[in-house]
């Protein structure tokens, strides 16, 4: 008998009593992924620092690694690595498309993307990207190229073109000198992705209550696929989606994909007493500053 998460695990007694063998125990739960019959595991592998803080042979091992552990879900976006630079853009995915080229069966991994909103942090790519129909549609064909397959299961908005809150930013001021591509462009958009083939699901990232509100509202007003996940930062210093989009969540099944769950290693305690080790993420880049800056309380 094995002591595992605080149950017990008997094996059968069919499993050959050896002096010498390795019993490797591999347990990984799955959830569905929003409202959908997708199983992804409750684990996904992050992506973003492939090709800046990790190469692509790292990039290979942390992917074989999770997947003999049971993870069949990767999240990557057009915009990593991070922080985004001209030199490096599209790397990310380049590393993913080529290791998945030498996988044998695509549809068991469950793989998602995003597309890029506008912003300082994107003017390397298309020239300054938006939400439009044409920005997505040729955003997707470059995933897809780099990704080195035919289609992608989720399709995530990276960001809201519009101005409002997301990467942490305090005080909302209303601006509407700039309100961005109608949020109805982008979402007939995806869902003619979804008709062609090329996106199976769609979703959003750094999205607020009235966003998805009003994707929901809009989808349900001219028939179209509905968003089914929500991937916004979560954790023991960021709880900011409790308040609105939990209830959203689990009123309107919409599945919740948190990243940063150790806001960007300040929960992993490396970073105490104002420490920057060698090679630590904060130590090579202080825009990722968030969760240890006062400025974010």
């Amino acid at each position: 008998m094995i002591q595992f998460y605080g149950g017990i695990v008997d094996f059968p007694a069919f499993i050959q009593q050896s002096s010498e063998y390795l019993l490797t125990v591999r347990f990984m739960y799955y959830n569905s992924l929003g409202n959908t019959p997708l199983q992804v595991s409750r684990i996904c592998l992050g992506t973003m620092t492939w090709g800046e803080q990790n190469t692509e042979q790292q990039s290979y091992q942390q992917l074989d690694y999770a997947v003999s552990q049971g993870v069949n879900f990767i999240d990557t976006a057009e915009a990593y690595p991070v922080p985004p630079r001209f030199k490096t853009r599209g790397l990310t995915e380049t590393y993913i498309g080529r290791w998945l080229k030498q996988q044998q069966g695509r549809d068991k991994i469950i793989l998602a993307t995003k597309v890029a909103g506008p912003g300082e942090i994107a003017q390397h790519i298309r020239k300054g990207p938006r939400l439009s129909r044409s920005h997505i549609f040729e955003a997707i064909d470059s995933s897809l190229r780099r990704l080195q397959t035919d289609y992608v299961d989720l399709y995530q908005l990276h960001w809201p073109e519009r101005n409002t809150n997301f990467f942490g930013k305090l005080g909302y001021t209303y601006d509407d000198s700039d309100p961005g591509t109608p949020l109805l462009e982008s979402l007939t958009a995806l869902s003619e992705l979804v008709t062609a083939g090329k996106v199976r699901y769609m979703g959003v990232s750094n999205e607020t209550p009235w966003g998805v509100m009003t994707y929901l509202k809009l989808a349900e007003q001219y028939h179209l696929p509905k968003m089914i996940t929500i991937q916004n930062p979560y954790n023991l210093l960021n709880r900011v989606y409790e308040i609105g989009l939990a209830e959203i969540s689990q009123k309107e099944q919409i599945g919740l994909l948190a990243y940063s769950p150790l806001a960007f290693g300040a929960l992993s305690g490396k970073y105490l007493n104002n420490a920057r080790p060698e090679g630590a993420r904060l130590t090579l880049f202080e825009r990722f500053s968030r969760y240890t800056s006062n400025e974010y309380g």
